[in-house]
């Protein structure tokens, strides 16, 4: 909280297995939250929500990074008690959480607002209840709450907008505290303003100022730190000098008497950069390590103890820092290869590492980003990474995570003992994983035989599929599976009721048969209780059930053999939904026909249909995915478009109204995927990173919470996906996604 930022001087792109969030420039930490701007001029933010601190439109409290909503361009962040403000390229000024935040108001906000009449920033700094803005002449405006004086006006009047600093200039850079400011000026002096109670101003009173003061005693200040009720300056050669309430060593002199004057830290040289919390201090020296003092209650010190220090203590494991920034009682730092280390207080999430855990030493960070494919369920989803691993998340009540377990997950957990995947598909409540050598392997549930190992035994870790080989993809519906085998003939496996397996009969198999008369096939789609292929003219076939003439045959007769879908050719992809069904064209249209009772086939209209209809307003779709009662597509520029069902927000228009044509989903715009689940959506944007919504009942969205999401949010995990990956799209299809 109310400590001085940093940016990294250079950033290294991690390249292992398992790493945690990277590409960040700027840390910053808040009370009980924290944010990290990355190098393309995002922000992302976790811990504390409680008054939308966070800017993800919510008040939901969060383990690990999520972004800020409609931020981009951004060039310094900084966070206070409960908000956090940013500026960008055009030197203006966003902020959200616990107004006042600038605007006019003292509204409470979930995303960025901009600051009113402020432009020409250069820098900007948050205390627990008010923020400042350095401007390019050298003059301080500040905003927001001003009991102590804090604004320095001259007043202690509330603003709702921002006020000049009286009698200010030549500011140079400024820090913001509990209920105090100060700034660093041109010539290396300091002066303070607001709440000194505990001499927290350095004027060598308890005098409350409404305006600036000097620090006495102080010159050569090269960088300042605030923080509640204690402050902080570095001076030339790399000294400290601290003044305030010390009555747990936050001045770092080796004793705890208050000094309402600067005092020396000891033993503490070539500093580079300063950041203090409530009750501690820390400093960044030369050369990467860092050094912390003061109240250790939380292990904000990261020397692997809770004990108070008067003077300052070695952060254990740091390695080589760039950047620190301290809150209320946590810290973080930035280290050389871009990454983020944070330790102390957990309680709220404020470290990022996806547990409310107190950390004694530094942890990472972790972020969701570059997978090779992604595929969605009906409660949980899956991701291949580079390696040929599987990851999964959400519902796991039949095993469908494959971990070994029952036990649902907020973030992904890494399948048992599977490697060398090369795509993967998700059902009802099984996942099935294509593996080198064309062979496939299935977890989860399988009363119907749907795992093709020749029982009916729930597996909470892959098995074989017996008989199997020389598979190059595979779909999955609600309770059967198929296997599209090199040459174009299909093997099918499961439940078999309305004749989904195709093999002329509705008999249930636990083992593959072979799709009767079926030759030619170059994509698979499966759901619910129907499949489709592909074949190489365009056309496309399907069978199983056709009770709202998804077969598109312009009947409602199940069928247990494949029929030709009408009028139907030069298609490039299909997707199987609940009861519905897609296909792709080459100039990007797409076509859909069956069920439409929430508008999945996005003709305008909830009427049912027994053959294919144009989508409205949509003509530059390269990829499509269908869910059980919503379909969704990823346009050439990797925009999404999403139409159907929404009542669980699986449309991510930032709404839950059912859409009976195309919506843009909300925020998303460098997608190189989609996929849809029952009731959510996943994307994989072209930076890596993974975004789900909708639907979040058993954790599904891997954001580590549970409940509606109607935009995206951030899929969390120590994961790196350093691949692209593709839904339905042309010759390599499935009932969600393929890998390139």
């Amino acid at each position: 909280m109310l400590g001085l930022t940093a940016c990294v001087l250079s950033v290294g792109a991690a390249a292992n297995t398992l790493v945690p969030l990277t590409g960040i420039q700027e840390v910053a930490t808040g009370g009980a939250h924290s944010c990290a701007l990355l190098m393309n001029g995002e922000v992302r933010c976790w811990g504390s929500n409680s008054s939308g601190q966070l800017g993800d439109g919510t008040t939901t409290q969060r383990l690990a990074p999520v972004a800020v909503r409609g931020l981009s361009g951004i060039t310094a962040i900084t966070a206070g008690g409960q908000h956090t403000c940013a500026l960008n390229a055009g030197g203006e000024v966003l902020c959200w959480g616990n107004g006042p935040l600038g605007d006019g108001t003292t509204e409470m906000r979930l995303m960025p607002v901009k600051v009113s009449d402020l432009s020409g920033v250069l820098s900007i700094a948050a205390g627990r209840g008010h923020t400042c803005a350095l401007m390019a002449s050298g003059a301080v405006r500040c905003w927001g709450f001003n009991t102590g004086g804090q604004l320095g006006d001259g007043t202690t009047t509330l603003r709702r907008w921002p006020v000049s600093v009286s009698g200010l200039s030549g500011a140079t850079a400024i820090a913001g505290g509990g209920s105090h400011t100060c700034a660093l000026l041109v010539a290396g002096d300091v002066r303070c303003w607001g709440e000194n109670s505990n001499g927290q101003i350095g004027d060598g009173t308890t005098t409350q100022r409404f305006t600036p003061v000097a620090v006495k005693g102080l010159s050569g200040a090269t960088a300042l730190a605030a923080g509640l009720l204690h402050t902080c300056a570095l001076v030339a050669g790399g000294e400290a000098r601290c003044w305030g309430e010390n009555g747990i060593g936050a001045l770092g002199d080796g004793t705890t008497a208050q000094h309402l004057t600067p005092v020396a830290v000891m033993g503490l040289s070539g500093a580079a950069a300063i950041a203090i919390g409530s009750v501690h201090s820390c400093a960044l020296v030369v050369g990467g390590a860092v050094h912390c003092w003061g109240g250790n209650v939380s292990g904000q010190l990261g020397d692997t103890t809770t004990l108070q220090r008067l003077s300052p203590v070695l952060v254990s494991g740091m390695g080589a820092a760039t950047g620190i920034a301290a809150g209320s009682q946590h810290t973080c730092a930035l280290v050389a290869d871009g990454e983020a280390r944070c330790w102390g207080d957990n309680f709220r999430g404020q470290l990022g590492d996806g547990t409310p855990t107190n950390r004694l030493t530094p942890v990472a960070v972790i972020g969701l980003s570059g997978a090779s494919a992604i595929v969605a369920g009906t409660s949980h989803t899956c991701a291949l990474t580079a390696g040929g691993g599987v990851h999964c998340w959400g519902g796991n009540f039949d095993g469908q995570l494959g971990d070994g377990t029952n036990s649902p997950r907020l973030t992904p957990v890494r399948v048992f003992g599977l490697s060398g995947a090369t795509a993967i598909s998700a059902g009802y409540s099984h996942t099935c994983a294509l593996v080198a050598g064309g062979y496939v392997n299935c977890w989860g549930r399988n009363s119907n035989g749907q795992l093709g190992d020749g029982t009916t035994t729930q597996r909470l870790t892959p098995v074989p599929v017996g008989g199997l080989s020389g598979a190059i993809a595979i779909g999955t519906g609600n309770s059967h599976t198929c296997a599209l085998i090199q040459g174009g003939e299909v093997r099918c496996w499961g439940f078999n009721f309305s004749g989904q397996l195709g093999d002329g009969t509705t008999t249930e198999r636990p083992t593959p048969v072979e799709v009767f008369g079926m030759s030619g096939a170059t994509a698979i789609t499966a759901a619910g209780s129907h499949t489709c292929v592909l074949v190489s003219d365009g056309e496309a076939r399907c069978w199983g059930s056709n009770f709202d003439g998804q077969l598109g045959n312009n009947r409602t007769t199940n069928r247990s053999v494949p029929v030709p879908v009408i009028g139907l050719a030069g298609a490039t992809a299909i997707s199987a939904g609940g009861a519905h069904t897609c296909a792709l064209f080459s100039g990007g249209e797409v076509r859909c026909w069956g069920r439409n009772s929430n508008g999945q086939l996005g003709d305008g209209t909830t009427t049912r249909r027994l053959a294919p209809v144009q989508v409205i307003d949509l003509n530059e779709a390269w990829a499509i995915t269908t869910g059980d009662y919503h379909t969704c597509a990823l346009l050439t520029a990797g925009a999404g478009r999403c139409w159907g069902n929404n009542a669980s927000g699986e449309l991510g228009d930032d709404s839950i109204a059912e859409r009976l044509t195309p919506v843009a989903v909300s925020g998303l715009s460098s997608a190189s995927v989609i996929t849809a689940g029952g009731s959510h959506t996943c994307a994989l944007e072209a930076s890596g990173g993974g975004r789900c919504w909708g639907w979040n009942s058993s954790g599904q969205l891997g954001d580590g919470t549970a409940g509606v999401r109607p935009f995206p949010a951030a899929v969390l995990d120590d994961l790196v996906f350093n691949d692209g990956f593709e839904a339905v799209a042309p010759a390599v299809v499935n009932s969600s996604i393929q890998p390139r």
